[in-house]
């Protein structure tokens, strides 16, 4: 019986077939995972770990950077604002060569910039170098290697049914990059200095070159539905009402992990607690991500991926309630991490399932890309809010209750999307 389940799950994907007039013939491709199938979500699994994990780990560069460069905090906190701006803005155009010319190319290129990029960040010595470096470069090259680039050709590879499992198990293993290189690269500072540190991290990020060699092809019109141009897929997703409700949703998702990823170890040191909590709280985060994206591609089997991302962003506004309310012990902050790491990338393949779902996976680069614009611009207001709140009232408390509101407002909004396929991928192609 365990080996007839076990089989049964396996035999989850296949790339597709077509759907003749009346849906007469049908040439289905295996539901089997194939080699080509593997490798490419091995691959897209490893890119995510290194762009994440990378990015997770530029914080621990403030200090030693501006100590020995002399250079102002405000300066090393604008280029990473800049960094994150520029992913996000250029991620939808990114995502839309992507799906035009094949993701592996892109993500070639996305790599390369982004360890020339690392390998400038090592060098620069002018506040100018660095926020072309660690801002621009960087910037430009995690939208090459990021998460609409990776989804796109994961998406493309399995039944519109599985979509939304196969890329939240590619996050599940991507989440380990977060939870592991910045511990690694703190380690590393301390022994050997934030110098040799970069170029290491610039050795780690040319490996995802390869990688993207290992990603070949590029979108197909997808067999037995109406062509579609990009320009037409932009107008589609334009009239959309659930789509519109993901792009402003996935806003709140932005601010809320990076105004905590940014100023948790600050709002730890307020409370009077040790600076080593916050290293432990950020251990389990990654930890409780893990675990949570993973739930996220089993439960996606079995509920609407709009109702589960309703849930999550509830469950967040009660949990920053929660702490809140509670004494701010280390107990209170360890509870916190935990159970917010189980909400914390887990929006991630169950957003881009629901914009796969609805669209379909021709254009799910760019479109995709769009709402992960809205990401990063809650990202920038969540990391640069946090800090003027704490510079006008000397705590965190109305960033605190703005993302409960935000929370609530992200729950609202996600429940009411209708998630149904549009006409034009239920309609058969005419010859």
């Amino acid at each position: 019986m365990f080996l007839k389940l076990h089989h049964n799950m396996i035999l989850v994907m296949r790339r597709g077939g077509t759907i003749g007039r009346g849906r007469a013939k049908g040439n289905f491709m295996s539901q089997v995972l194939g080699r080509k199938q593997l490798m490419v979500m091995g691959a897209g699994a490893a890119l995510l770990a290194v762009v994440l994990g990378v990015r997770q780990g530029f914080g621990f560069y403030l200090v030693p950077m501006t100590v020995e460069l002399d250079w102002s905090r405000e300066l090393f906190g604008l280029a990473m604002a800049i960094q994150n701006l520029l992913w996000g803005a250029s991620q939808p155009f990114v995502g839309g060569l992507a799906d035009r010319y094949g993701s592996g190319r892109v993500i070639v290129g996305g790599a390369i910039c982004y360890a020339v990029g690392v390998v400038g960040m090592a060098s620069a010595v002018t506040p100018t170098e660095l926020l072309i470096t660690g801002g621009v470069l960087i910037g430009l090259g995690m939208s090459g290697v990021g998460m609409s680039v990776v989804y796109g050709a994961v998406a493309r590879m399995v039944v519109p049914e599985r979509r939304t499992y196969a890329m939240a198990m590619v996050s599940t293993i991507g989440a380990l990059g977060p939870f592991l290189i910045p511990m690694v690269t703190e380690v590393v500072i301390g022994a050997y200095g934030w110098y040799v540190s970069l170029l290491a991290t610039a050795v780690i990020v040319a490996m995802m070159i390869p990688l993207g060699g290992m990603i070949r092809g590029k979108s197909e019109d997808e067999t037995g539905v109406k062509v579609q141009s990009w320009t037409a897929a932009l107008g589609e997703a334009r009239k959309n009402r659930g789509y519109l409700l993901l792009v402003a949703g996935f806003f709140v998702c932005g601010f809320h992990v990076t105004f905590i990823g940014t100023h948790l170890p600050g709002f730890v040191a307020w409370c009077g607690l040790g600076a080593g909590v916050a290293g432990i709280a950020f251990v389990l985060i990654g930890g409780g991500n893990i675990a949570g994206t993973f739930l996220a591609g089993v439960l996606s089997n079995k509920f609407r991926q709009k109702n589960l991302l309703s849930l999550i962003y509830l469950g967040r506004a009660a949990l920053i309630a929660w702490m809140m309310l509670m004494p701010k012990t280390e107990m209170t902050i360890y509870i916190f991490s935990g159970i917010f790491g189980l909400l914390w990338l887990s929006t991630v393949p169950l957003t881009s399932g629901v914009v796969a779902k609805i669209f379909g996976a021709r254009h799910l680069g760019m479109l995709f890309g769009l709402v992960f614009f809205s990401h990063q611009v809650g990202a920038f207001l969540g990391a640069w809010l946090g800090g003027l709140n704490f510079d006008v009232t000397g705590d965190y408390n109305n960033t605190w209750y703005a993302s409960i509101l935000l929370g609530l407002l992200a729950a609202a909004l996600h429940w009411p999307i209708r998630d149904q396929p549009v006409e034009r991928l239920l309609t058969p192609k005419t010859a």
